[in-house]
């Protein structure tokens, strides 16, 4: 079965189906990996006149320092000739895996299925591509430092992506010895000290630990004791020790995820005289004892504002009764949902454990199956991939959505502890989960229409096609004649 076509089966929401892989699942070793090489003069590329300088630099700062850096979290800097002249060829290595377990940037959207419009998109094209192997084939040269273009001068901190937040908070400390088993569990309460309900335009999580800024680390996770945390808000109880009354789920937060901006019309709500509650929490060793906590940035939309759209729509996976064989290649999982209402997905957020591989993300309506987006998967690099306002899918009430999960347990996976071992579904690493822990909006007739017709304006003429909207080509709804002479 390919996995870009994939079979129609009835509709049944969170039906799991353990099938074999198709010829597009891979492993996590480089050299199984089909590298994406561009000949330079595909691009009109003289490939002796390729220079760190005036070529190479620039890429580098658009998609790699912000983590290759001193005090990033990545295992080495690489804002200088001399340190990237070092990691060459590892570079060409990583950057051509692309969209698979090991690439570099870790932005693994497949170009070439579905849809490829999305917020804070790091990726490299190919004419980049191109660059970076002509210029490593050529032996790395420097070229003339005056090309280089103004070095980012990065704070002493790891900084906000949103901007400075309007409301900061912060966990207790954890101490996590040096070397000792991994921890589960709540860490208690935070308050808001908020007198009004805001609603939320972005949240940030980041750890603050003790950890030297120019400390060296052979992994992500060596610069980091939290591995992941999964929390929620509410309204405090009178005796302030639990939260009341309905809550609000905030995205996840996870070591490599990017921060979250909500769309302009569905800011999430952070009420009044509320807490955060940190009921999840994952933090292990990583070498050395650390003291470190979390802190929270909330940007707030202006007082008097209301979202236009609710958060809602299908919830996909299973992350209890999962069945993984060992030693196996070629698995698969698949989940379908059927969406009672109109929806907007605002977030596509693959989220599998150390086996996962590959996700892809389908939308059926009708005899019309759309494959909205395959996106590769490394438990090492969480991440959440936005779609741009004006190409989210929107998707009429009565679309089957569908996720199809690819999972590798042999020895070529370098994220397996140990081939040898069956796993079921379970919140530790070792264990396994298959979840699409995106989120997407509910829209009214009205909105849903509104939104078509937008992107009927977008596109040039019939030729011209939105796979991510299945409806806007169809005819206008009339409205009908009702029996008392109205209209309905």
């Amino acid at each position: 079965m390919n996995a870009r076509h994939l079979l129609v089966v009835p509709a049944v929401a969170f039906l799991m189906i353990p099938v074999a892989l198709s010829a597009q699942g891979h492993s996590a070793s480089i050299a199984d990996h089909e590298l994406h090489l561009y000949a330079a003069a595909e691009f009109g590329i003289d490939p002796e006149n390729v220079t760190f300088s005036r070529d190479i630099a620039p890429i580098l700062q658009r998609s790699c320092e912000n983590c290759h850096r001193v005090g990033g979290g990545a295992p080495m800097a690489l804002t200088t000739y001399q340190e990237v002249r070092r990691w060459s060829q590892r570079i060409k290595l990583r950057t051509a895996i692309r969209d698979r377990m090991g690439a570099m940037p870790p932005f693994f959207v497949e170009k070439d299925i579905g849809i490829s419009q999305f917020k804070d998109d790091q990726s490299l094209n190919d004419e980049e591509l191109a660059l970076i192997q002509a210029w490593v084939d050529n032996g790395a040269p420097e070229g003339n430092p005056a090309d280089l273009p103004e070095a980012i001068a990065y704070s002493d901190d790891i900084g906000w992506t949103i901007g400075e937040p309007d409301l900061v908070l912060r966990s207790v400390d954890m101490t996590v010895p040096a070397v000792g088993p991994d921890r589960w569990g709540d860490i208690g309460l935070v308050p808001t000290g908020l007198t009004v309900d805001r609603y939320v335009q972005a949240v940030e999580v980041r750890e603050i630990n003790d950890i030297p800024m120019d400390a060296a680390s052979s992994t992500v996770g060596g610069r980091y004791i939290f591995h992941h945390m999964t929390y929620s808000s509410g309204v405090l109880s009178e005796d302030g020790m639990s939260i009341d009354g309905p809550s609000t789920r905030w995205p996840i937060h996870e070591v490599g995820r990017n921060a979250d901006v909500f769309p302009d019309k569905a800011g999430r709500l952070l009420r009044a005289n509320s807490a955060l509650s940190l009921g999840a929490s994952h933090v292990h060793s990583n070498g050395r004892e650390t003291i470190g906590y979390l802190e929270f940035g909330f940007k707030f939309f202006p007082i008097g504002y209301e979202p236009e759209y609710r958060r809602g729509g299908a919830l996909l996976g299973n992350g209890v009764d999962i069945d993984v064989k060992p030693n196996l290649a070629g698995q698969e999982f698949h989940s379908y949902s059927v969406l009672s209402q109109h929806t907007k997905i605002i977030a596509f957020e693959p989220h599998l454990h150390a086996p996962g591989v590959r996700m892809c993300l389908e939308a059926i309506w009708g005899h019309n199956q759309f494959t909205l987006n395959c996106v590769g998967y490394d438990h090492n690099w969480v991440k959440q991939y936005v779609y741009q306002d004006d190409y989210a899918p929107l998707l009429p009430k009565g679309t089957i959505l569908h996720i199809v999960g690819f999972l590798d347990t042999t020895e070529d996976n370098e994220n397996i502890a140990d081939a040898r071992n069956w796993a079921g579904g379970g919140r530790r690493s070792v264990s396994n989960m298959f979840i699409d822990l995106g989120y997407s909006v509910t829209l009214t007739e009205e909105q849903f229409q509104a939104e078509m017709a937008h992107r009927r304006e977008m596109m040039k003429d019939r030729n011209d096609y939105d796979i991510g909207c299945p409806l806007c080509w169809a005819p206008a709804i009339e409205s009908v004649p009702a029996a008392d002479g109205g209209s309905q």
